[in-house]
């Protein structure tokens, strides 16, 4: 990564842009970011009214005495896991998440089970995968549990991801998901003062591919949109939190 998105240090040869043409650059970001929080808005909102829908639906075709998904929604939430499958049974479920399971939401599924022994057979899973030396192991990671390929593996991980064309990132939108990252939040004129080049299109890429989102305005001339990254973000690069953001020198080989 070129030097010039180093923390604190500005670029010497950043060109100059005419105000007419960096207000078109920031117009064109600013209005893809709200559009992308609209859409996201107003597919919860459908969701929600889908549901209700069908809910509605339902209940005019069924007859009120047979309210069969009720029955089966009560008898899973009857199911508690015996102190014998606490252990495979959340190796499984951590198998199967998309996401990092939170650990409130992975007592709810055991059932009746104390979290203190939840905690417990969590902890044993943890160190059975640690002790057994693989290439897997168990990480908290953005506010869940999930697995996670070892950081002694990263070079080989790293070799088959850059052979993945459509899962890299270009050059400018790494240089400006970095400064972001370790910036934020962050305006695109700000950016731009870091990058010494026009980072528009990056920043459409960085939305498009949820690692960033917008965390409102600043409050100063023309209340610019604050960029910061996303929870998409932290599960791309297996972090628990910002606080385990590795140096600039690492990111870059880290995302490269």
């Amino acid at each position: 990564m070129s030097e010039e998105i180093k923390p604190g240090e500005k670029s010497q040869e950043a060109p100059e842009f005419s105000e007419e043409e960096l207000g078109e650059d920031l117009e064109a970001a600013e209005r893809f970011a709200e559009t992308e929080a609209a859409l996201d808005h107003q597919v919860s909102d459908g969701a929600v009214s889908a549901g209700e829908s069908a809910q509605a639906e339902a209940s005019d075709v069924l007859p009120p005495e047979a309210p069969q998904a009720g029955g089966v929604e009560e008898a899973e939430a009857e199911i508690t896991a015996t102190h014998a499958e606490l252990k495979p049974v959340i190796e499984a479920l951590l198998f199967v998440a998309e996401e990092p399971l939170p650990f409130k939401q992975l007592c709810k599924i055991l059932g009746e089970v104390e979290e203190a022994d939840v905690r417990a057979a969590l902890n044993e899973l943890v160190a059975e995968y640690e002790a057994r030396e693989g290439g897997l192991e168990i990480r908290e990671i953005a506010g869940g549990w999930r697995f996670s390929t070892r950081p002694q593996h990263h070079e080989f991980i790293r070799k088959y991801l850059k052979s993945r064309p459509s899962a890299r990132l270009s050059l400018p939108a790494l240089e400006t998901l970095a400064v972001i990252a370790y910036k934020q939040p962050v305006t695109i004129p700000e950016i731009l003062e870091i990058r010494g080049v026009s980072s528009t299109s990056a920043i459409k890429t960085l939305l498009e591919k949820r690692l960033i989102m917008p965390k409102g305005r600043k409050e100063t001339v023309g209340r610019p949109m604050l960029y910061g990254t996303s929870k998409e973000f932290l599960l791309q690069f297996g972090l628990r939190d910002l606080s385990e953001l590795p140096s600039m020198e690492d990111f870059e080989d880290l995302a490269g």
